[in-house]
């Protein structure tokens, strides 16, 4: 896994667009495909923002666009990428297959139907959205369906996401292809060190999903005594410190420690101050202070959860 910078206002195009050159970073996975290490998220986002948000982005200078088939918004995102008139070879693409699409031949539908929705013909980046616990059979199937997809050039890379080391070391025992992402809940209150030790033992990129704490303070069925991470006092006073915000101290902890983070927004000043992340280094006290705040808790869904019927909802066909 190698860091690097790429221009990513290079593709912009020249009319009626922000045309100032962004400096972004990369990740090089571990089968060599680089991957914008600051992604938009659109989870919670509504169909009819999505496109206006993944469009906004794009302008911004994002080249990363991570959704998945159970948030109902992939052919918007695939719409606020073609306005964007960024070329769609800039544009790195993930989203994620659901438990209800788990099977070798169902996961190979479940391509089918993203692609369509997206509108192209390659994925960048397809992960299992779950590891389904009770359903293990069904996940290995499914991944060897990534494998073929991989193999076929149909996806430039394949992952997992919410998976504890546990179920990749099963996963393990049945893939051939080690997962280049493992897409996680991270913020300060729960950065799950021992998930990001297994991970990287593999050579598996961690991404952090809910980056700066968004499932502290989400409405949410996970409960209603969570912390709200962005009205930490550390975190304010470091923010202060270099006349940042704190959203934008929680990105740069996330990149500084070779993550990937997926931020989510439709608001276009939230998505623009989420990527001006690039041009301050937090200190390594700093970095120590942030990792201290860790409780050890998640705020949302227990990842080793059952799925039961009631959670396998189809995808729609279109």
């Amino acid at each position: 896994m190698r860091l690097q910078r790429g221009n990513a206002g290079a593709s912009l195009p020249p009319e009626g667009r922000r045309t100032v050159a962004v400096v972004t970073e990369e990740l090089t996975l571990n089968n060599g495909v680089r991957m914008p290490v600051l992604g938009l998220g659109v989870f919670q986002s509504a169909p009819e923002q999505t496109a206006a948000a993944v469009e906004t982005a794009l302008q911004v200078g994002y080249r990363h666009i991570d959704t998945a088939a159970a948030y109902g918004n992939e052919r918007q995102v695939g719409e606020g990428i073609r306005r964007s008139g960024i070329d769609r070879a800039d544009v790195f693409i993930e989203t994620k297959v659901w438990p209800s699409d788990y099977g070798y031949d169902e996961t190979l539908h479940a391509w089918e139907k993203s692609t369509r929705k997206l509108g192209v013909e390659q994925l960048d980046l397809l992960i299992l959205h779950q590891q389904a616990a009770n359903l293990f059979d069904r996940t290995i199937a499914a991944y060897r369906a990534l494998e073929t997809l991989l193999a076929d050039g149909r996806v430039r890379a394949i992952g997992v996401s919410n998976f504890t080391p546990a179920a990749i070391d099963r996963l393990m025992d049945a893939a051939t292809v080690v997962p280049a992402v493992n897409q996680i809940e991270l913020h300060p209150y729960h950065s799950q060190p021992a998930t990001q030790k297994a991970d990287a033992a593999l050579g598996i990129v961690t991404q952090a999903w809910s980056p700066i704490g968004g499932i502290t303070f989400y409405p949410g069925p996970w409960g209603d005594e969570r912390r709200n991470v962005m009205q930490d006092d550390t975190i304010a006073a470091i923010a202060a410190a270099h006349g940042k915000t704190p959203a934008q101290v929680m990105i740069r902890w996330h990149l500084q420690q070779g993550r990937s983070a997926i931020p989510k927004s439709t608001n276009p000043g939230r998505i623009a101050e989420n990527f001006d992340v690039f041009d301050f280094d937090l200190a390594s006290d700093e970095l120590a202070r942030i990792d201290a705040l860790d409780t050890g808790r998640e705020s949302g869904p227990d990842p080793d959860r059952e799925f039961g019927e009631q959670m396998l909802f189809p995808i729609p066909e279109d």
